[in-house]
């Protein structure tokens, strides 16, 4: 038998591990004038990349975004420029010309058609940007290999830390690497948050198939996350293949075993990012993550996890390391999706605390010891289906509402 690809996750792997790619990022002064912290970032391959984006579902869109879109429609894109700290939405028809002047300042001296060039953008919406930092501050931009280290920290906000997963695929005629950086740690919810996520490979993917595996990705991962229930203008996820990877197997498509790894190695990235993210929610003391098995579909069973990791009370809960069970039942009883309550089981960590719909008895200590472990579990069997779904959050703390009453402040 052929040997099966395996995935080996790369120590201190980031957006650049990928052959190929370069990234570097310079304090251009954009937000924090009086700190000197990275807050603009370039990334960059030595080849023309096929692409594939996903972007936020907000009727209002950041100029980064409508410009982006288009690009990536052309199925090409060589290089990225990305900036902290304003968001470049509610600009009007200036915020349009901005984005493209930031695509057209670095595509010049990379070599790059202005077109291949994409932009993103995250912080505050509504302030115009600041031009003069930017083509000063992309002056200074030196690119590097390891540079994607970087790169990740110059598109945080209110992040805490940088975040950054890599996975080398070897074996069954496959060498090549799948990566990633992240920000998000408030404005999280399910169908795009207030996130920016850049994925890059080496390996030689059909784009039809790129397309696809990325919204797979993207729907069983990200699209899981919930820090507070808000989205924003600027949500973009990009997937970047250079190609430059040996692939005796040739151009991987979909419907292949080469196709399959791929989507495996893609999804293992997306995952640990939206970890990465719900772990790293604006004030966050806990990661919460809840399975719903049993649903009707698999559908069903991601919109109930979904509503249960972004309820507030249930939040509320886990900060305070309190077992109230009905909190986790009353999101799923308005989650819309079919229950029976007489099959319902329900568990906190390993301490179930619903049967077959009854309450059960149980250690309230060992329950409360559950949530107040860094990661908390939440399971929920619905006994009606084969659906499977897995959503992330985090604890809802006083310091959430302290970091978003005086953000612009």
């Amino acid at each position: 038998m052929p040997q099966k690809a395996k995935l080996t996750p790369i120590p201190s792997g980031t957006v650049t591990s990928p052959k190929g790619f370069f990234a570097g990022a310079v304090h251009a002064g954009i937000k924090y004038q009086g700190e000197e912290r990275l807050d603009l970032g370039v990334l960059y391959s030595e080849a023309p990349c096929a692409v594939a984006g996903m972007f936020t579902t907000s009727r209002v869109k950041s100029a980064p975004v409508v410009i982006t879109r288009q690009r990536v429609a052309g199925g090409t894109a060589r290089a990225l420029v990305a900036n902290s700290g304003c968001a470049n939405a509610c600009t009007g028809e200036q915020g349009l010309a901005d984005a493209r002047e930031m695509a057209r300042l670095i595509s010049a001296p990379l070599g790059v058609p202005e077109e291949n060039v994409l932009v993103a953008s995250t912080g505050v919406v509504g302030v115009p940007m600041p031009m003069e930092r930017i083509e000063e501050g992309l002056e200074r931009i030196a690119l590097a290999r390891d540079g994607g280290h970087e790169f990740a920290r110059a598109i945080m906000t209110t992040d805490t830390f940088p975040k950054e997963v890599a996975v080398a695929v070897s074996g069954g005629g496959l060498e090549y690497t799948v990566a990633g950086v992240a920000k998000g740690a408030g404005m999280i919810h399910p169908d795009m948050a207030t996130m920016l996520c850049f994925l890059t490979t080496d390996a030689r993917v059909e784009p039809g198939f790129l397309r696809r595996a990325l919204k797979r990705a993207v729907d069983l991962s990200l699209n899981m996350v919930t820090v507070d229930g808000d989205t924003s203008p600027s949500d973009t996820v990009l997937l970047l293949a250079s190609g430059l990877a040996p692939t005796p197997v040739g151009e991987i498509a979909g419907g292949s075993t080469a196709g399959r790894t791929f989507q495996r190695a893609l999804d293992h990235v997306c995952t640990e990012l939206a970890r990465c993210i719900a772990r790293d929610g604006e004030g966050a003391t806990r990661l919460i993550e809840v399975t719903v098995e049993g649903a009707r579909t698999v559908r069903e069973a991601r919109l109930a996890a979904r509503t249960i990791a972004g309820s507030s009370l249930v939040k509320s809960a886990v900060y305070g390391a309190d077992p109230n069970w009905g909190r986790v039942v009353a999101a799923l009883g308005r989650s819309g999706v079919a229950l029976e309550e007489s099959r319902l089981d329900v568990c906190l960590g390993d301490v179930c605390v619903m049967r077959d719909g009854w309450p059960q008895r149980f250690d309230l200590e060992r329950a409360r010891e559950a949530l107040r472990q860094k990661e908390v579990g939440i399971g929920v069997d619905l006994n009606l289906g084969r659906g499977r779904g897995v959503a992330w959050g985090c604890d809802l703390t006083p310091e959430y509402v302290t970091i978003n009453s005086a953000y612009t402040t």
